[in-house]
């Protein structure tokens, strides 16, 4: 399978056709053309409830775990957005299809740790939608590690990732980060803090580019300090981004998924060079 998101994911590899995703929506157009798309990308045939009352019933009658759910906010049987709240309690991955957005609303969703919204305002909407279900299910493929002596940030950084279906592991200083990335080299991202007690980001980014290469590994520098110096330093040190925070939800994950997407292209270019001259 080969696809190429409007916003530059390309994921060659397995079928996705596997995967068990439910569609809370009573739109006729929006399942039509949700359905359409999916099974056109990726082989999935996707379950319609299009009210709550099918959605249970859709959950109820198979024993085989939901790998995701889209759902509208509202559904028949569901106004005051039941549905959602039934999916979240279930602990199913959920990526909301929505055209009733507002700023509460979407503080609303991210304190349930949906995967991702989605809204029904553009032409766009149901190839986003198809790239954010692609995501989610292609990114267990990349290992992230978390550098941060705080155990608060870690432990948020860690739980936005693993909500996005990202391998994560965590180190609490640059010293152990080094120790993890020797053990671990199919990690592809590195997040790490500036201010850490033994090694600094800046000298923690040295150490790893030593090494590793940006077409091996991607680094992303964040920070609290209102230094806007620091981006530079982190740039100069090997890093190939840089975020201050605190930052939304919305701008860390499209910062990862850049990074991400540029490393895939930089060895698909590799592979197709080595390819060439073999």
């Amino acid at each position: 399978m080969t696809f190429l998101g409007i916003s530059g994911m390309q994921y060659s590899g397995q079928s996705l056709a596997n995967s068990r995703i439910l569609l809370a929506e009573d739109s006729n157009l929006f399942t039509s053309m949700i359905g359409a798309r999916l099974k056109e990308l990726f082989g999935i045939e996707i379950e319609i409830c299009r009210n709550f009352e099918e959605l249970q019933l859709a959950y109820d009658r198979s024993a085989d775990p939901v790998t995701l759910a889209i759902s509208n906010i509202n559904l028949p049987g569901a106004e005051k957005g039941e549905a959602l709240e039934y999916l979240v309690d279930l602990s199913i991955p959920t990526i909301v299809f929505t055209g009733t957005f507002h700023e509460g609303t979407r503080d609303q969703l991210l304190s349930k740790d949906v995967v991702d919204y989605i809204i029904k305002d553009n032409v766009f909407a149901v190839d986003m939608l198809a790239e954010s279900v692609a995501r989610f299910l292609t990114n267990h493929r990349h290992h992230v590690l978390i550098v941060d002596d705080s155990p608060t940030a870690r432990a948020l950084l860690t739980s936005r990732l693993k909500r996005y279906n990202f391998r994560v592991s965590a180190a609490e200083s640059g010293s152990k980060a080094l120790e993890i990335l020797k053990g671990n080299p199919d990690i592809g991202l590195v997040v790490t803090d500036y201010n850490m007690p033994d090694i600094d980001g800046f000298e923690l980014t040295r150490r790893i580019r030593s090494v590793r290469g940006s077409h091996e590994l991607r680094i992303i520098g964040v920070s609290s300090s209102s230094n806007r110096l620091l981006s530079a330093r982190f740039l100069k040190a090997g890093g190939n981004d840089f975020m201050l925070r605190p930052f939304i939800d919305e701008e860390f994950y499209c910062r990862v998924n850049q990074n991400l997407d540029t490393l895939i292209q930089i060895r698909s270019m590799r592979n197709e060079r080595e390819s060439a001259a073999a």
